[in-house]
């Protein structure tokens, strides 16, 4: 284990096996920049947790998590559990070998290879936003970086999942089309917040921290990661046509508007099914299939990552 320096988690199953192939690759990648760094490969589902826990607890002052969003949601709840214990976790980089890279997109982190190392080697870490769940599966809670679906985004991440060996966004695009063959009736939903009441049958719930999932649908494309709130995209009850027309709007993140589209901020959620039951991802892990209740909530600059800064920049820059 590193002591006070930098780690480098590496999940070599990330992107189909790309991450484990390229190891030299991603290693000499970090090198050319000056990084000194230990290379420690994950075995096993929550290993990445574990090492990012124990990475903190030691002291280590940079954590780079080479993955996709598995890895980086697993970094990012053993990082979290470190901070709850008391410690001070370490900085968070990221070099994105999955498919998706959803969480990685949010940050900032450039999915070029060697531009992803000099951000990490020239950079100073900003603080952003992580998502907190309790319920389903997780009575006691887990943490996540880019977002929670419930209903069809759900459903159709967990049949994409069952197809490893396809391109992110053609996976979920064949998930989509089973869920479509079956389009399950909506449960009629309560979801609460400080600033929104809403009741009644819904097909899809997306709760952002960053705006994009599914590696290319712009589910909240106005969310930031360092905002200090959740980006809500609430979606009633609709039929096959419509649901497809909304797909093509997220690729566009131009959703807002649609008479059955719902968009709202809020720092804490509840989401309970009155009839029917809850089907829920974060960060594309399963949180449940038929869950009655969630409780969601932002907490505000909880870790600090590397690209941020570059973004905003890149942001401000546009503004002008």
């Amino acid at each position: 284990m590193t002591d006070g320096k930098t780690l480098l988690v590496l999940n070599p199953t990330a992107g189909k096996g790309r991450a484990g192939q390229h190891r030299a690759e991603i290693e000499s990648a970090l090198a050319r920049r000056g990084i000194h760094f230990e290379t420690i490969l994950t075995e096993r589902v929550w290993h990445a947790a574990e090492l990012a826990r124990e990475a903190a607890g030691r002291g280590c002052s940079k954590l780079i998590a080479a993955g996709g969003d598995g890895t980086i949601n697993e970094v990012i709840n053993g990082l979290m559990l470190s901070r709850k214990a008391g410690d001070r976790p370490p900085s968070l980089g990221v070099l994105p070998v999955g498919r998706g890279n959803d969480l990685a997109y949010g940050l900032g982190v450039p999915f070029d290879l060697d531009a992803a190392a000099r951000a990490i080697a020239e950079e100073s870490p900003a603080p952003f936003d992580v998502g907190f769940i309790r319920g389903g599966d997780y009575p006691e809670g887990r943490y996540f970086g880019n977002g929670v679906g419930i209903g069809f985004d759900a459903r159709v991440g967990f049949e994409a999942a069952k197809f490893r060996h396809l391109h992110s966004s053609l996976v979920y695009t064949v998930g989509a089309l089973k869920i479509f063959a079956i389009f399950p009736e909506p449960p009629e939903v309560r979801i609460s917040s400080a600033s929104l009441s809403h009741e009644g049958p819904c097909h899809q719930i997306s709760i952002m921290n960053g705006s994009r999932m599914g590696g290319s649908y712009f589910m909240a494309p106005e969310a930031r990661v360092d905002d200090g709130h959740l980006d809500l995209c609430i979606v009633g009850k609709t039929k096959r046509l419509e649901m497809a027309g909304l797909i093509a709007r997220y690729t566009k993140g131009s959703q807002a508007g649609h008479p059955k589209v719902k968009m709202a901020k809020a720092g804490r959620v509840v989401v309970e099914a009155k009839k029917g039951v809850l089907a829920i991802h974060a960060d594309g892990e399963t949180i449940c299939e038929a869950g009655g209740r969630v409780e969601i909530e932002c907490i505000a600059g909880a870790l600090s990552a590397y690209g941020l800064n570059d973004r905003l920049a890149k942001k401000e820059a546009e503004r002008r």
